[in-house]
């Protein structure tokens, strides 16, 4: 269908055009296989759209828009009907619609056309900045976003969204922009969107997160928001599993936030982001992963194992080395080199505990560890790798199903 849905029409959590749209206790209304999946199995007791804690988990069918919903895809998919999408605006009116975005009521409405302008047209972009166009969207979403936690209805959150969807449209890569970004006016907004915000909403404000580390250089755009609570939204996100791209940017912020933390001597290091439960939401992540996902989710697991409370929380997790064991030669490279580390880390950094050096040999990870020495691996890879075996190699050997081979092996390393 050519037509763009109208946003009233979408499922705040799938952002699809609903089919069997249904009302739960808040007055937000969902596709019903979204809100099932969001309630029944990941066992949420929230409104994904408010975070207001459900009175009840009835799902009432909203007949009334299904039927305005099925009218419409009729008109829009009829040939002679008139298109109901936003005609990009004009850019000559790009000035006078930013003077006036602040005192309409029909913000989102104004919103949507500068998005649908600036997404086709570069020179409107700058025409944007060059108009005060960040200056004036920070003002909106920080307003939005006081009516929104005042009590407010959905649409001053809404309008929110929509906002950072225009200030994602931007390169964001000069410096008089991101410093303009980097204000807490627009920082809490972007937080506030990767915590409650509706699946497209959050992509958008993690594209922007991600724009606005990449250009700020050695400024820390951590510092004016609360960061704790983004990081428990962000394992929220990933624990999830809604969406791949959403996994990708929150592994993406989550990389940046604690580098940013370690290299600023902040007290956040792997510490804070253990105590909030990293360590499993990331092993739990890797068994289906793709390629990406698994090198991020591995270097962050590479981090907070350099911590003791980060070592503990994976030996304690019962399918840890297994699974960091099993990306070893079979994922990529990178990923052999990261999980090397990982397994290096936990097992002869500080004194390991015998259930990490038992799954070590149940999970396969001591053959590997083997194999790496013969296989073309960097030098650091295989002295790791080396230093492991020499170590732990008397251990190992104890093992009755241990091969024989790979005992005597051992033996000569040793």
């Amino acid at each position: 269908m050519a037509t763009e849905s109208p946003q009233l029409f979408l499922c705040p959590i799938s952002m699809e055009l609903m089919e069997d749209p249904v009302t739960v206790s808040t007055g937000v209304t969902y596709e019903r296989r979204s809100i099932e999946r969001w309630l029944f199995k990941y066992g949420k007791t929230t409104c994904p759209a408010t975070m207001q804690r459900l009175a009840s988990f009835d799902l009432t069918p909203n007949h009334t828009l299904k039927r305005v919903i099925s009218t419409w895809r009729d008109r829009a998919s009829s040939p002679s009907s008139p298109t109901d999408a936003l005609a990009p605006m004009a850019r000559e009116r790009l000035p006078s619609v930013l003077a006036g975005i602040e005192a309409t009521p029909f913000k989102v409405t104004a919103l949507k056309s500068l998005r649908s302008c600036m997404t086709v047209d570069e020179a409107a972009q700058d025409d944007f900045v060059a108009c005060d166009g960040i200056q004036v969207l920070g003002r909106v979403m920080a307003q939005a976003l006081a009516e929104s936690c005042a009590g407010g209805d959905f649409s001053a959150f809404r309008t929110c969204e929509e906002a950072a969807a225009v200030l994602d449209t931007l390169p964001l890569s000069e410096n008089p922009s991101v410093d303009l970004v980097l204000k807490p006016e627009c920082m809490r907004p972007m937080v506030a969107l990767v915590q409650r915000g509706s699946a497209d909403a959050r992509l958008h404000a993690m594209s922007v997160l991600d724009k606005v580390s990449k250009a700020s250089g050695g400024r820390n755009w951590t510092a004016v928001v609360d960061i704790d609570e983004m990081v428990k939204s962000l394992l929220d996100l990933l624990s999830d599993g809604a969406s791949s791209k959403l996994s990708s940017r929150a592994l993406d912020v989550l990389l940046d936030v604690t580098a940013r933390s370690r290299s600023n001597g902040r007290v956040r290091r792997g510490k804070d982001v253990v105590e909030v439960g990293a360590v499993r939401v990331l092993v739990e992540l890797l068994p289906d992963a793709d390629r990406h996902v698994t090198e991020r989710t591995l270097l962050l697991l590479k981090r907070l194992c350099k911590c003791p409370e980060g070592r503990l929380a994976f030996a304690e997790h019962g399918l840890a080395v297994a699974a960091v064991s099993r990306t070893v030669l079979r994922v990529s490279g990178l990923a052999t080199r990261l999980a090397v580390n990982v397994l290096w880390l936990v097992s002869c950094a500080a004194r390991p505990s015998e259930k990490v050096l038992d799954d070590l040999v149940t999970s396969g990870a001591v053959a590997k560890l083997l194999a790496l020495l013969q296989v073309e691996s960097s030098a650091s890879t295989k002295e790791k790798a080396g230093r492991m075996l020499r170590v732990h190699g008397a251990f190992w050997r104890q093992y009755s199903c241990f091969p024989a081979d790979l005992k005597d092996y051992l033996k000569f390393l040793n």
